[in-house]
């Protein structure tokens, strides 16, 4: 499996360096992919190692502090944000027990291991158990504070993903705000940002919104497909992306509380190539246009509308299908690739006209472990 997977992977790095006219991918780092483990046939930590080193990649993302993941990844060029569970905010406000789970989770494996972030939580702003909440900020902070102490935190920074739900209005962009009861925390939390640098991120999903709403949603602008697009009234800024107009939606959500400069990044975004029947949209068609023109996006490290000179640094879900994933059967089809690292669907590969030997194309990956979107 593991030749396979590298075999496959060679020819996807070939394809993005030379085919379309892209050329030498030289400096996209922005470009991710979610390489989830909910399945109980994917490959190992090391041959994922393998598979993401043969692409070139320079950053990879997991929702977890997976210690196989951590010692296959160490002395690679590989950098890795690692998460801290839903569960475990709460005990982590406690600046002792933050110390100590950095000191067992974090600090044995760096800098052998190059992990540059900790995303604390996910979703925890709109989570069904709104408990949560009131943990994630203190909890964040006692991270923080613990890396500090250890020397690190120059090195690794602390945030955490957000869902698109926390946003009470994203349409126009221009009208973006955070829900009321969040906004409390989410200024605290948007202080802690501002401070310390540090990212805030988005999981935008445009497939929800015309799944939704087929018969209102043109499928074209959801999917990056040449459209006519939107113009805020507000702003005069023109739209002919969904995703791009959700980010911005953000950037004015924030400004709104009073920050700005903070960086948005999509830390998810996919589309799944199988669904239900009541899953309008969800086909391998759509699920490759969908991710083929938002490479072609980022090899372009395009900005949106709003900062059209900053990088938007995007993660694709997923890397595999994960066959343990519960909730609707497109939980389980948002991979490129099977777990045999056979491709779900062809993203462009079979353009590729001729071999090459080498190339500097340089992407960036991300890994989801228990993501289940809602």
């Amino acid at each position: 499996m593991a030749l396979l997977c590298i075999r496959i992977a060679m020819t996807l790095v070939l394809f993005l360096a030379f085919s379309e006219n892209y050329g030498f991918l030289r400096g996209v780092t922005s470009l991710g992919i979610n390489y989830g483990q909910v399945g109980n046939n994917l490959p190992q930590p090391e041959k994922v190692l393998d598979l993401l080193s043969s692409l070139k990649l320079t950053k990879a993302r997991i929702y977890d502090t997976n210690p196989q993941i951590l010692t296959a990844f160490a002395n690679s060029n590989v950098e890795l944000i690692v998460t801290v569970e839903n569960q475990m905010l709460a005990v982590l406000m406690d600046p002792q027990q933050a110390f100590q789970w950095v000191s067992t989770h974090i600090k044995p494996y760096f800098p052998a291991t190059r992990i540059t972030g900790i995303a604390v939580g996910n979703e925890v702003f709109t989570d069904s158990d709104t408990t949560l909440l009131a943990y994630l900020v203190p909890a964040i902070v006692s991270i923080h504070g613990a890396l500090a102490q250890l020397g690190l935190d120059s090195y690794i920074h602390v945030s955490t993903p957000n869902s698109l739900a926390v946003l009470t209005e994203s349409y126009p962009p221009s009208a973006g705000s955070f829900k009321t009861e969040v906004s409390g925390v989410m200024s605290q939390y948007l202080q802690f940002l501002s401070s310390t640098k540090a990212p805030f991120w988005i999981n935008a999903y445009p497939y929800f919104a015309y799944k939704d709403k087929p018969d209102e949603v043109p499928l074209d602008y959801v999917l990056f497909n040449p459209n006519s697009g939107m113009i805020d009234p507000h702003t005069k800024l023109h739209y002919d992306n969904m995703l791009y107009a959700q980010v911005d939606a953000v950037i004015f959500a924030i400004a709104r509380m009073g920050f700005d400069g903070i960086e948005v990044g999509v830390s998810e975004t996919g589309w799944p190539s199988k669904g239900d029947a009541d899953e309008v949209g969800a086909m391998v068609d759509n699920a490759a246009a969908y991710n083929k023109n938002i490479l072609r996006r980022q090899f372009k490290n395009e900005g949106t509308p709003l900062r059209p000179n900053m990088r938007l640094e995007i993660y694709l879900f997923a890397l595999f299908n994960e066959d343990m994933k519960p909730g609707p059967t497109s939980e389980r089809n948002y991979g490129l690739f099977q777990p045999d690292c056979t491709m779900v669907y062809n993203v462009g590969i079979s353009a590729l006209s001729s071999p090459s030997s080498t190339t500097s194309a340089s992407i960036s990956l991300t890994s989801s472990a228990t993501k289940v979107k809602t």
